[in-house]
């Protein structure tokens, strides 16, 4: 994993993935900021792509995704 000084952990839920990775959220603000001024896509770098289920297997991991902002179910900072 590559350390970003400005940028947040976080891991993404969607209906059939839970995503982990960072994104440009400076230290401090808020998620729900960041959310609400993103367009129809949100940039995870240093992403780690599992299936929903516990204990998922690993699907996919790739130095930044798009993801849809519509399928994003739950976010949360690490």
């Amino acid at each position: 994993m590559t350390e970003y000084e400005n940028k947040t952990r976080v891991t993404i839920l969607t209906g059939s993935y839970r995503i982990k990775g960072y994104i440009d959220l400076l230290p401090g603000a808020r998620v729900t900021d960041f959310m609400q001024g993103s367009k129809d896509f949100v940039v995870v770098m240093d992403a780690e792509v599992y299936e929903a289920e516990v204990a998922g297997r690993q699907v996919l991991t790739a130095p930044f995704i798009d993801l849809n902002r519509n399928h994003i179910e739950i976010v949360t900072t690490c």
